[in-house]
């Protein structure tokens, strides 16, 4: 039986184990829909996990708002296309909490994905992550289909992407303070550290999805998060702790923080998987920096 993953070179694809074939980039255009028929047509799969995707940070949205509108969009209809037509049993697909409408009640529900327009910061990735969720729907709805999604907050870990110019906030803050350190360098951080976020570490995710595959009967989306709500200055110096930088911090108050808090109600994930344990920031950081230091000159960076 046959288990795909997408984006398997990725942050959350390479954290799925040898029983799973992991496509990515080298294998195919995902944003060609020719080569994705083909490419799933020809290996069968049973299951696939969807979690290819054109991501960045916050100011690499700012800059290229329509790149990841299209892109994702592109990505994902064709990827979902080629798992109906090659009679694929089990897709999960990945969304994002960026999902959610900028005025929204807190805490997350998944129900609340549609009910207002999203943080203006990264629409552009936002809403083509939103129509995925709508094709999964209209396919069940057409076509028959059991797929799902899954909505995981901030995910972190090994085999992130470090580039300054793309990455999401975790992988940033590491590339920076080690530029800093490296070069003893005053560290320049955007925002004023203010902003809290929920972080999940990427093998927690992996084996969460694994467990959704084999438990989870319905079809809505389900919110992966630990519930744990950190600022990212608290997480700014468990980092600088890691990786003994001693020197200055400037806080860059002139840029923005994003949206200040997204908490997420993280129920649903627990009526399913009642025993669900997540891993410790400071464990996963720990585990993080020890492999981007060890992998420095091979990260994506």
């Amino acid at each position: 039986m046959v288990k795909v993953v997408t984006g398997g070179n990725g942050l959350v694809g390479s954290q799925f184990g040898p029983a799973y074939l992991k496509l990515g980039r080298k294998d195919a255009d995902f944003t060609r829909r020719d080569v994705t028929i083909a490419l799933l047509a020809k290996h069968a799969p049973h299951t696939v996990i969807h979690t290819a995707a054109k991501v960045g940070g916050l100011y690499s949205n700012l800059r290229a708002p329509a790149d990841y509108f299209e892109q994702n969009l592109r990505i994902n209809t064709n990827v979902l296309e080629a798992c109906r037509l090659s009679g694929v049993k089990k897709m999960v697909a990945f969304l994002s909490t960026c999902i959610f409408p900028d005025a929204v009640e807190y805490p997350l529900t998944e129900e609340k994905i549609h009910l207002g327009p999203p943080h203006a910061s990264n629409y552009g990735y936002a809403y083509a992550k939103r129509m995925l969720e709508v094709g999964i729907q209209t396919h069940n709805q057409q076509h028959g289909t059991r797929y799902f999604c899954v909505i995981p907050t901030n995910i972190y870990g090994t085999h992130d992407n470090f580039n300054l110019n793309e990455a999401h906030v975790i992988p940033a803050l590491i590339h920076k303070v080690f530029i800093a350190r490296e070069n003893k360098t005053t560290l320049q951080i955007p925002g004023d550290g203010s902003a809290l976020r929920e972080f999940v570490f990427a093998p927690d995710v992996a084996t969460i999805v694994e467990n959704l595959l084999e438990k989870y009967e319905q079809t809505s989306p389900l919110i992966i998060s630990s519930g744990v709500e950190i600022s990212i200055k608290q997480v700014l110096e468990m980092i600088i702790e890691l990786m003994n930088y001693d020197g200055k911090i400037e806080w860059q108050t002139q840029l923005t923080n994003g949206q200040h808090r997204k908490p997420s109600d993280i129920s649903k994930l627990k009526s399913v998987l009642p025993d669900l344990q997540f891993t410790g920031i400071y464990h996963g950081l720990k585990q993080t920096v020890g492999w981007f230091e060890a992998n420095y000159m091979d990260v994506r960076k």
